[in-house]
């Protein structure tokens, strides 16, 4: 299953002197474009003492703060030396969390309307934002984000004690869904409203699988966020859990597997396979071990399947199953070559379909 890689991931650190050590990643868009990507913070300096994180107030290290114009003009000398295509555009919370998204929100106004930047801006939400903060971000950027960081209160305090789960972090994102849902998207930046992601630490104050997974189903069918992020916890020097091992990026793909199950596929979280203390299986992906469970000794007939139950069979994704199901009206299927026409994984799926009304048998040349 393809990842895009995380938007969040840290790939700036701004000294003192404002040298130019910056670094440009390659990113997804949300209608699934690839550009080049400068990722940056206004600020390195913050109030919040949250415990994992490398910008955490009272740690010892140079931090920088660039003003918005200054900001701005240094993002497009890189955009029309074709370094950086877009922006995505974050800050430690300086002062407080509406003064920093004022800061934001002044250095997105001057991309578009001074500098005349049409391109791709993903702006951060700063916890304690304001609801027309919030607003007015979200006539300027194609992708806007808050993180919420843990799955639930409980697991917050023990990450990012200053930080007020429902009030700072949930609130901003059920704003988001308010305007969406009750605003034209006229009003929207190039007359459509942003998509909304958030992230998680992962494996850092023993969160379960099954807590972060339910929020992410709540996000995701409530709130309707684009995307989930999941980072695995890597430990800090000089912060409270520097002495924590790192988090298992095995866990962290897991996570990603799953939460397309509840966003693309048409599951739910009590069909996820958890085990008894909420964590998913490490040596098999999420949807091959409901098939073991479920489709091992009930194969699914392709001919006769809908479109939800299609989606349950290992190596076969939304793709394929349009074309199973386009096809099937001219014809029924009848062999695995023409699956794999279809983009079908003939090794993942052929233990738990039928075609005729038997189970097929594959070649090793498929494997």
């Amino acid at each position: 299953m393809h990842l895009e890689p995380a938007e969040d991931a840290e790939c700036i650190q701004v000294t003192a002197r404002k040298q130019d050590k910056i670094s440009v990643s390659d990113a997804v868009l949300p209608n699934g474009k690839r550009i080049s990507l400068l990722k940056s913070q206004l600020s390195t300096v913050c109030e919040r003492n949250c415990y994992y994180c490398p910008f955490r107030s009272g740690r010892d290290f140079q931090r920088a703060s660039f003003n918005p114009e200054e900001f701005a003009k240094i993002f497009m000398s890189l955009h029309q030396a074709k370094i950086a295509e877009g922006i995505f555009l974050s800050s430690g919370i300086f002062k407080n969390g509406i003064f920093t998204q004022d800061k934001l929100i002044d250095t997105a106004e001057i991309l578009r309307y001074k500098l005349n930047f049409d391109g791709y801006i993903h702006l951060k939400i700063m916890p304690g934002a304001e609801f027309a903060q919030v607003e007015r971000a979200m006539q300027l950027a194609d992708r806007v984000s808050i993180n919420l960081e843990a799955p639930t209160k409980k697991r917050l305090e023990m990450l990012a004690p200053l930080k007020l789960f429902a009030e700072e972090l949930v609130q901003p994102l059920k704003w988001i869904q308010e305007i969406r849902s009750t605003q034209p998207p006229s009003r929207g930046w190039n007359h459509h409203w942003p998509s909304s992601v958030t992230q998680f630490v992962v494996s850092a104050v023993g969160e379960t699988d099954l807590e972060l997974l339910s929020t992410t189903e709540y996000l995701y069918n409530q709130l309707h966020l684009k995307r989930t992020y999941y980072s695995s916890f890597n430990p800090i020097p000089d912060t409270p859990l520097e002495n924590n091992p790192p988090g298992s990026p095995k866990r962290e793909f897991r996570l990603y597997e799953a939460s397309f199950l509840l966003r693309d596929y048409g599951f739910n979280l009590e069909e996820l396979p958890f085990n008894f203390i909420g964590q998913l299986p490490l040596e098999v992906d999420p949807k091959y071990a409901w098939a073991q469970l479920n489709l091992a000794n009930n194969p699914t007939d392709i001919n006769k399947a809908d479109r939800h139950t299609l989606l349950r069979i290992p190596g076969i994704g939304p793709k394929s199953t349009k074309l199973i199901l386009s096809e099937r009206k001219k014809k029924n299927l009848n062999s695995l070559d023409e699956l794999h026409s279809f983009g079908v994984n003939i090794k993942r799926a052929a233990p738990f379909i039928l075609l005729g009304g038997k189970s097929p048998s594959y070649q090793m040349a498929f494997l």
